[in-house]
């Protein structure tokens, strides 16, 4: 059977298991029928507003149960759905609403504002507000009320763009990744075989869902399994540590910052998470003193690695080999092909030896929107997807993620790769936070430098740090300068922009 496209599947599912939990946001919980009920509404007014297919919708808001079911409604309607980055100023938003040349924008009431800054010239023809209408914009729930003229479920190819995703990134302008209704098929059921999602997981979101993270590894999946997805309009510790015993939830995508800041929450300690059968880690390495502190709480945490272009799953840790494979990101997904290559694009075969990560298969998007040159440069005209990871494989062909090539730090002839030396460093007592760039030496060509935020009250000096590390890292790894900060800076999805470290040092991006 061919994929079938995102409104299909979700209604499919809804016909079959209508009475069922699908979604939960702010207390309210929605069944399958009623969530595809609210998908029909929504289509209605975009219909309305002349939404037709090969359209793109914007969306800017937190996160919200209105997302998925505007979302499912722009595809319904054979639309492009373009979520962008709420946190962005307006002349970011404006790139992105341009570049997409969105026919309609939605914006949560938080994020009018900074789009009527910046609103004339974007070319967008229906300006919709969640909740009630203001000024210069319609609102959602008076269009609804109005009850537009009803519209069918339009027939998808499966090879057209369902989504237009704008890269985080932390250098440049952001590039719009292509994901097809294939992509997203492939990938839900490809996490559906590597994690066993089912119609028992309860899976909680709390991570951005304009980012692939949020949306791609629990989100998707689980609703098209049957299962019951938490949605949190942003991450709170607290919040999420309830919820984790009101809903018994099972399952979580977290980045390493989360899982940071939840176990250093006052009710980490007492909270019942018996419930949680997995975490699912993402987006950034997890420092191994994490992972065995969660793993320490009956938590196993699957290391899995992917990204926007391929979205989201490429590698996947199965939960029976979290600690035996500590540090691993898996092995490739049933759905996609996962390969490792040295400068000259030459396969990397030999256990141990860096090379770039690559990826292939149907979850692969196939392109950046209105980017021809970007295209060429990552796709290969045989389908492989170079991803600008460096990682290396065990004598079992496990994967491990060493670091983003451009942060990688060349000192004395060596390659030192950042990740390696922050999960050293993560070890000692008086670090809370710690991010390692590479700075100009006259020396050396490159030093390593440690980032470093205090744990409260806690003191550190270089040597102290040195003498910690040195027992498990080589001596061109360890640090040899010391920074002191009172907070990393972060993109939403929880990476540390190491190119504003760097610039605010003057080391350069």
């Amino acid at each position: 059977m061919d994929p079938i496209g995102l409104a299909t599947w979700l209604r499919r599912r809804a016909e079959r298991d209508g009475d069922r939990a699908a979604l939960s946001f702010a207390g309210e919980t929605l069944s399958f029928a009623e969530l595809q009920h609210q998908i029909e509404g929504f289509a209605d007014v975009l219909a309305a507003c002349e939404v037709g297919a090969g359209d793109r919708v914007a969306y800017v808001g937190f996160n919200h149960s209105r997302f998925l079911v505007a979302l499912f409604a722009t595809a319904r309607l054979g639309a492009v759905f373009v979520p962008l980055n709420f946190r962005f100023t307006g002349s970011e938003l404006a790139h992105n609403i341009q570049d997409s040349d969105a026919r309609l924008l939605i914006a949560d009431p938080e994020h009018t504002s900074p789009v009527d800054d910046v609103r004339d010239g974007l070319g967008v023809h229906c300006w919709l507000r969640i909740g009630e209408g203001a000024d210069g914009w319609e609102g959602i729930d008076d269009l609804l009320a109005q009850r537009p003229r009803h519209v069918g479920e339009v027939a998808v190819d499966a090879d057209s763009p369902a989504l237009i995703l704008y890269t985080s990134g932390t250098t440049g302008r952001p590039k719009g990744a292509v994901l097809t209704h294939r992509n997203l098929w492939t990938n839900n059921v490809n996490w559906m075989l590597a994690v066993n999602y089912n119609a028992e997981h309860v899976a909680l979101t709390s991570a951005p869902l304009f980012h692939s993270g949020g949306m791609c590894v629990m989100t998707l999946p689980t609703l098209m399994a049957g299962g019951h997805v938490v949605v949190h309009e942003q991450f709170d510790a607290g919040t999420l540590l309830d919820d984790i015993e009101r809903y018994r939830v099972t399952s979580l995508f977290m980045v390493p910052a989360m899982m940071l800041f939840a176990s250093k929450h006052e009710r980490f300690a007492t909270a019942d998470l018996s419930s949680v059968r997995i975490i699912v880690a993402g987006a950034a390495p997890v420092p191994e003193p994490m992972l065995r502190l969660y793993g320490a709480r009956g938590i196993p945490v699957s290391q899995c690695w992917g990204l926007t272009e391929a979205a989201t799953g490429a590698t996947f840790l199965g939960t029976d080999r979290a600690l035996d494979k500590l540090g691993s990101c898996g092995t490739a997904g049933m759905l996609n092909e996962v390969r490792l290559t040295d400068a000259d694009g030459n396969a990397v075969t030999t256990p141990g030896v860096h090379g770039e990560l690559c990826v292939r298969g149907d979850t692969v998007t196939p392109g950046y929107w209105n980017m021809p040159e970007e295209t060429a440069a990552a796709l290969g005209p045989d389908g492989w997807l170079r991803t600008g990871d460096v990682a290396y494989q065990d004598e079992d062909g496990y994967y491990y993620i060493a670091d983003r090539l451009k942060d990688m730090i060349i000192s004395g002839g060596e390659n030192v790769y950042p990740a390696e030396v922050e999960s050293v460093l993560y070890g000692h007592p008086a670090v809370a936070e710690v991010a390692v760039i590479g700075a100009p030496d006259d020396r050396w060509g490159e030093r390593v430098v440690a980032v470093v935020v205090l744990a409260q009250g806690a003191r550190l000096d270089l040597e102290a740090l040195r003498e910690f590390a040195g027992a498990e890292l080589a001596r061109y790894k360890l640090p040899l300068e010391l920074r002191i900060v009172d907070l990393l800076p972060r993109n939403t999805t929880g990476k540390v922009l190491k190119h504003e470290l760097r610039a605010m040092s003057g080391t350069g991006a």
